[in-house]
C-alpha cells in the first residue's frame, strides 16, 4: 500500500553554514566594526547564543542570522528566538532550533488529516507521522492539505513507497 512520512527535520550544517556567513557579513560592516559580537550554536542542546554590546547590535545580527537561513534553505519557523538578556556589558539572545515534531505536533497534524475529508490513515510512528491511502491521488492530496496548512515546524515528506 502506498505510504509517506511527515517529518521536521532541521539540518543543522545549513545552520553552521548560516553562521559562518553571518560572521563573514558582520566582520565587514562598518557599523559592527570594534565591536564584541559572536553567534555560537550548541549542537547537543540545539540552539544558538548571539552576544552583543547592546539590544540593537543584538537585533541587527538576529536579522542576518535570519537572511543567511533564508539564503541556505532553511525554514523560519524552526527558530524559537528567546527574550534578550543583559549580562554584565553584554546583551545575550538564545535562539532554540526546533528539531523533530514533539507528540502535540504529531497529534494537531493527525487529528487534522482526520477531520478533513481525506480518506488516508495517518499514524504516529514516534518523531514521524506515517500517511497511507491505496491511491497515490489521496496521499498527493493529503501533502497539498498539510502544506498550506500552519502547525509551527516546518514540515518535510519523505519516505514515499508504492
Amino acid at each position: 500500500m502506498p505510504s509517506f512520512d511527515v517529518v521536521s527535520e532541521l539540518q543543522t550544517q545549513e545552520v553552521k553554514n548560516a553562521i559562518g556567513n553571518a560572521e563573514k557579513e558582520i566582520a565587514t560592516r562598518f557599523d559592527f566594526k570594534g565591536s564584541h559580537i559572536t553567534i555560537e550554536m550548541n549542537d547537543k542542546a540545539k540552539t544558538v547564543t548571539i552576544t552583543c554590546e547592546n539590544d540593537l547590535q543584538a537585533d541587527n545580527v538576529y536579522a542576518i542570522f535570519e537572511k543567511q537561513l533564508i539564503k541556505r534553505g532553511v525554514d523560519l519557523q524552526s527558530l524559537d528566538p528567546q527574550d534578550k538578556a543583559q549580562s554584565g556589558k553584554y546583551v545575550k539572545q538564545l535562539i532554540n532550533l526546533k528539531d523533530g515534531l514533539d507528540s502535540d505536533t504529531a497529534k494537531k497534524i493527525s487529528k487534522a488529516i482526520k477531520e478533513s475529508d481525506l480518506k488516508v490513515s495517518a499514524s504516529i510512528q514516534g518523531d514521524k507521522i506515517r500517511i497511507s491511502d491505496k491511491k497515490k491521488d489521496n496521499l498527493q492530496a493529503c501533502m497539498a492539505f498539510l502544506k498550506e496548512k500552519s502547525f509551527g515546524v516546518p514540515l518535510q515528506f519523505n519516505n514515499f513507497k508504492d
